[in-house]
């Protein structure tokens, strides 16, 4: 048998397998995505049933086998269950959880990928920034750290940072006044600002600042269609809330 692993990590997934098991994906900390089955987490005493539930956060304890884990034990310290108990609160945390399990890889640590995520959720049961918001920011890290997101420091077309005001979704990126006359879309300043701050801010203080209902509209606006041009995939929890 192999040795135990201890693993940190945020279920992204469970579904029933068998009569009395389930099938869990957890991001990891240390191994990325992986797939494990709880052997009888689905009987009432089982120590495992809450464990093995989407948005548990804790150190899950697994051994490896040919491809799969067999989950065994686990230490959590997180439910979110006040994500769970609001529908529109619950869609959102899904959603985050469908982005994490799309863009994560099995066999490669995932720690930023992971505290991403915990922060989000974090953000979302604090309440201190719209849903929207901690949604479009979240969405927005997740593509930095997956380098496949719009400019926002420098004109697409000279590559100035000067009077940035238009997002072109052509070029991927804002334009400045003197490249731009009629094209794409003319954001305000702030914007350019909230986009600029959420690619680069440390995780501690990204989800600690809000904007306009003018702003947040013009991020959703880009992230929107930034979205559907570059990610080739069908979120069901994002079909809920749009």
């Amino acid at each position: 048998m192999s040795d135990l692993l201890k693993l940190t990590g945020i279920v992204l997934l469970a579904a029933p397998a068998g009569e009395y098991d389930k099938r869990v994906v957890i991001l990891t900390k240390e191994c990325g995505k992986i797939t494990a089955f709880a052997k009888g987490v689905r009987r009432q005493n089982s120590p495992l049933l809450a464990a093995a539930s989407p948005f548990a956060f804790g150190e899950f304890s697994c051994y490896e086998g040919r491809g799969t884990y067999r989950l065994v034990q686990a230490e959590i310290q997180q439910y979110f269950r006040e994500i769970t108990e609001d529908y529109e609160s619950a869609m959102y945390g899904f959603y985050f959880l469908e982005l994490a399990d799309y863009y994560s890889r099995e066999g490669e640590g995932e720690p930023e990928l992971l505290k991403l995520l915990y922060a989000a959720l974090r953000a979302m049961i604090r309440k201190q920034q719209p849903k929207k918001l901690v949604r479009y920011v979240y969405e927005l890290r997740v593509l930095v750290l997956n380098g496949e997101y719009p400019e926002v420091f420098h004109c697409a077309c000279c590559g100035t940072t000067e009077h940035l005001n238009r997002f072109s979704l052509g070029r991927n990126g804002f334009l400045c006044e003197t490249c731009a006359p009629g094209e794409g879309r003319r954001v305000e300043t702030s914007t350019v600002y909230a986009m600029q701050y959420i690619i680069s801010a440390p995780l501690n203080r990204l989800f600690a600042f809000t904007v306009s209902e003018e702003v947040l509209e013009e991020i959703q606006w880009i992230m929107d269609r930034f979205r559907k041009k570059w990610v080739d995939h069908t979120f069901h929890s994002l079909e809920m809330l749009i």
